[in-house]
């Protein structure tokens, strides 16, 4: 009565895929797997930015939006 066996987890694999089809599951496979890929790779480009041009960034979208929303204010009728 323990933990699952390798028998039950093979039955559980059967009906998975008499229920969802061997075309559905593949291509779940392929969008789990790229998105895998995807994250990788952008943790991957985060890594070889240097800590100082990051505050570099982070400085330039603030001041971005602080220019956005001064032009904002700007079309406000007085």
């Amino acid at each position: 009565m323990g933990g699952l066996s390798l028998w039950h987890w093979l039955i559980v694999l059967v009906i998975v895929v008499l229920v969802f089809g061997t075309k559905r599951l593949g291509n779940v496979g392929k969008d789990l797997g790229e998105a895998v890929k995807g994250f990788k790779k952008g943790m991957h480009d985060e890594d070889d930015k240097p800590a100082a041009q990051l505050r570099d960034d982070s400085r330039d979208a603030g001041q971005q939006s602080s220019d956005t929303a001064n032009k904002q204010d700007d079309r406000t009728p007085r």
